[in-house]
């Protein structure tokens, strides 16, 4: 074989060996961004909005390539982080325990609200129902936010059932609102008697709902809930996770941050957490009879 021959063999095989080992950009690269997916659990612009903020804040800290995402549904965002086509999900409580499950997806940061890193789930009335206890609910018509939300449909499920309501034969009609919002205005408008939130997402729609604490009432309030997470698939790389929460640790005490952090899901400030936050929660899901594992099946 010539000289040039060997040569240009040579070059022939680094260069195949070069795009083997780049066959795929970095994580946070503008050719492969890292994606950030948002529960749909509020008004959809609004997370929208308050996304792709939080995004460009991110950027600007770490250098990184974020893009934002709303899902469809609840269950949408765990599944994107399953199949990697989400890094990063801003998951409710239920969902980021099945997503651990399922998926090994773990927890980074966890929100605060109004100081706490817990807070409670509600069932809200009408004014004008006639429902005055739990009992009442009987025969009545239901809103649930989300088969997979913690405060709108799971832990006031739990709570009918422990004041021995089946809360699958109890209501005429239920009716699967899609975020707390929708369930407010629905009770507001009379949609339905009853309906599930946090408490209060009646705040959320007072702006163009300023009588709503006159229309809707709060009937019971469930016990405690961990508040949700920002979780993180298991195969995202340390130093990049540990750059991001550093992050939004920062984006969270500025002004700024704070601003889009309560448009996106009313959150004050954010807290490190590890997975063993969410223990006592998957504790009182056992207690109830839920079996995360087979659900994760």
């Amino acid at each position: 074989m010539s000289r040039n021959r060997l040569l240009f063999v040579m070059l022939a095989i680094v260069a195949v060996f070069v795009l083997v080992g780049c066959g795929e950009a970095q994580l946070g690269s503008e050719d492969n961004p890292v994606v950030m997916s948002f529960v749909p659990s509020g008004d959809t612009q609004d997370i929208i909005a308050s996304g792709d903020e939080l995004a460009t804040m991110i950027a600007d800290r770490t250098g990184l390539t974020i893009e934002a995402n709303v899902g469809t549904d609840f269950a949408a965002v765990r599944e994107a982080m399953g199949a990697e086509q989400a890094h990063i999900g801003w998951l409710n409580t239920f969902n980021y325990v099945l997503a651990n499950e399922k998926f090994n997806v773990d927890v980074g940061l966890v929100t605060e609200r109004f100081g706490s890193t817990f807070y409670t789930g509600q069932i809200i009335v009408n004014a004008d129902s006639g429902i005055e206890t739990l009992q009442d609910l009987a025969g009545k018509v239901m809103c649930w936010v989300d088969p997979n939300s913690t405060s709108g449909y799971i832990i006031p499920r739990i709570m009918l059932s422990a004041n021995g309501l089946d809360p699958d034969s109890i209501f005429s009609n239920t009716i699967e609102a899609g975020s707390h919002n929708n369930v407010v205005t629905q009770v507001y408008n009379g949609d339905c008697d009853a309906g599930a939130t946090f408490v209060d997402a009646r705040s959320s729609v007072e702006e163009d709902l300023t009588d709503v604490n006159e229309k809707v009432l709060v009937l019971a309030t469930t016990s405690d809930i961990p508040n949700d997470s920002v979780a993180f698939i298991e195969s995202f790389p340390e130093e990049t996770r540990a750059e991001i929460v550093a992050a939004l640790l920062d984006i969270a005490s500025t002004e700024e941050g704070q601003a889009a952090l309560n448009t996106l899901y009313s959150i004050s400030g954010l807290r490190e957490a590890d997975d063993s936050f969410y223990d006592a929660f998957r504790a009182d899901l056992s207690r109830a009879g839920i079996d995360i594992e087979s659900l994760a099946q």
